[in-house]
């Protein structure tokens, strides 16, 4: 992996790309509840 200087970078660690990964699983969660619940109360407000 090369930084925007140009010099070569390590390679991540796995505990950042734990982290990374458990930050898109909590926003997929975060969203798909939210979604959820504005078509719940859409559903209801339409009865």
């Amino acid at each position: 992996m090369m930084s925007r200087t140009g010099a070569p970078q390590p390679p991540r660690r796995t505990r950042h790309q734990a982290r990374d990964a458990m930050a898109v699983m909590v926003f997929s969660a975060t969203a798909s509840v939210g979604l959820t619940v504005v078509l719940i109360l859409l559903m209801r407000a339409g009865r």
